[in-house]
């Protein structure tokens, strides 16, 4: 698709801040008018529509996706994202741990144990946590806990929530991001850390390295929406 249209801006409408291309309201896939509730939001989205030049390309504006994203598939789907979500928690990453190398089982437990005792304080939700291939159940009251707080976001918090929770492969370390208490790349560090202690053995081939990119840009990019959206 070519750009045909000239000036993007970003202005204060019902329910929020809409953008505006060559003065016409910019619309989502599914034709609902594209709305965010923050003009810190407004304005990110409005660059990425203004730096395209000759086509348009759709995987350079990941902010825009986001929001479309929010506003034709969660408010739709709101309990089936929340379901999507919160299934992570009952496998979640960080509590299958290695029983071999000694190495790994240290750096897991140095990066992911103290994850494992923040959610236990932030959420009153702890976490079993077992090694090897055997399987822990985790208690239906940290289960709940956690759905509880998932199901607390509005539609474009939980959308960030939902893609960080994919991206990471972990609940935990989304909502660690989420919460300040990890940065996206500290949150990829985590997300990643087997693969990298397996690359730093063995060296690591250009399909991985080409999906390990696209995953540390899904989770800057939902990181940087979340605080968009938390920005006045």
């Amino acid at each position: 698709m070519k750009r045909v249209y000239r000036e993007v801006a970003r202005r204060a409408v019902a329910g929020g801040w809409g953008i505006a291309l060559d003065d016409r309201p910019m619309r989502t896939p599914a034709k609902n008018e594209l709305v965010v509730p923050s003009e810190a939001l407004a304005a990110a989205i409005a660059a990425e529509w203004d730096a395209q030049e000759g086509e348009i390309r759709p995987a350079t504006m990941p902010l825009t996706r986001l929001a479309a994203t929010a506003i034709d598939r969660t408010a739709l789907q709101r309990d089936q994202v929340v379901v999507e979500t919160a299934n992570y928690a009952g496998t979640d990453l960080v509590c299958y741990r290695a029983d071999q190398p000694p190495a790994l089982i240290a750096r897991q437990q140095a990066v992911w144990g103290p994850l494992v005792d923040w959610t236990m304080l932030r959420y009153d939700a702890p976490l079993s946590v077992t090694s090897g291939v055997i399987p822990t159940r985790q208690s239906p009251e940290a289960l709940n806990a956690l759905t509880a707080v998932i199901a607390a976001q509005d539609d474009f918090h939980l959308t960030a929530l939902h893609t960080l929770t994919g991206a990471c492969g972990s609940l935990v370390i989304a909502l660690a991001l989420f919460e300040g208490q990890l940065d996206a790349e500290g949150a990829f560090a985590a997300a990643q850390l087997d693969e990298t202690f397996q690359i730093e053995a063995w060296g690591e081939d250009a399909e991985a390295a080409a999906r390990r990119r696209a995953l540390a840009e899904d989770i800057a990019a939902a990181a940087q929406f979340a605080a968009l959206l938390d920005s006045p």
